[in-house]
């Protein structure tokens, strides 16, 4: 069983505490799917009261801690070292429709880079976490990338623009470039949960553009410590800047961001 650090115990609590609010609220919205109104609101509402319980949280346990948040936006560090990156609720979606496939996830910046990172799926009671330089873990279970070494064998996510999102046609170019050559592409709705089943080796590899910085810090500093590679599609290491990435393992990394390449050239 790994012994989590301080730093892991305080994340860990600031998201269970938040867990418990939105697991209430997903019974509330599961019966709101019947009504007339429906839940929107009330998710708004269920996503804010998350992200409240986890600044304060945080903010008492590491005091002078910085703030990147989806709700509240940024919020500067009095120690100018750290920062924390809080998505409250990735895969909002999802849990508007009753969909039990949503998560917190929240990252820890020291000095400009990615040191730590916690994703908690509340439904299954799966808590994703890692620390730079002590590995990454499911509960108390060591992760590691998958070791599949041909893309026609592997799975792989990504996620797709919706409605007013643009995006469209590449995202079909890169859907068509891989299909034909995988056993498998996933869309789930949570890119957080996306990054953390690439560390777990469930899927061989994720993609996705137009993504946030909260919705992927955790998830990187975890794919990393699991032994994958993670970079920007063209490549790079400025995912949270651009909102682009790819992540898999070592085997396939280059071999899928060559095929999205060459997609992409089709697309203006």
């Amino acid at each position: 069983m790994a012994l989590k650090s301080a730093l892991i115990n305080v994340m860990d609590g600031a998201a269970r505490k938040a867990a418990r609010g939105l697991v209430r609220d997903f019974g509330e919205v599961e019966q709101l799917q019947v009504s007339r109104k429906g839940p929107a609101d009330f998710v708004s509402a269920a996503d804010l009261k998350a992200e409240q319980i986890l600044r304060r949280e945080l903010e008492r346990a590491r005091p002078g801690y910085g703030f990147c948040l989806e709700e509240g936006g940024v919020v500067a560090a009095s120690d100018g070292r750290h920062r924390w990156y809080v998505d409250p609720l990735d895969g909002t979606t999802n849990f508007l429709h009753g969909v039990p496939h949503f998560a917190i996830s929240i990252a820890l910046e020291r000095d400009g880079e990615l040191v730590a990172g916690l994703i908690l799926e509340p439904t299954r009671d799966e808590t994703f976490w890692a620390e730079k330089g002590s590995g990454a873990y499911l509960n108390g279970r060591r992760l590691r990338v998958s070791a599949r070494q041909r893309l026609v064998d592997s799975v792989l996510a990504t996620g797709l623009p919706y409605h007013g999102r643009p995006g469209h046609e590449l995202a079909l170019a890169e859907l068509d470039a891989l299909m034909s050559r995988v056993s498998g592409i996933r869309r789930f709705g949570s890119a957080a949960l996306d990054l953390a089943y690439v560390a777990a080796g469930r899927y061989d590899g994720f993609w996705e553009h137009g993504l946030s910085p909260w919705d992927l810090a955790a998830g990187i500093v975890i794919v990393r410590e699991a032994g994958g590679l993670v970079s920007q599609i063209g490549g790079g290491d400025r995912m949270l800047e651009k909102g682009d990435i790819l992540a898999a393992n070592d085997s396939l990394h280059g071999e899928i961001a060559a095929v999205l390449r060459e997609a992409g050239k089709s697309c203006p």
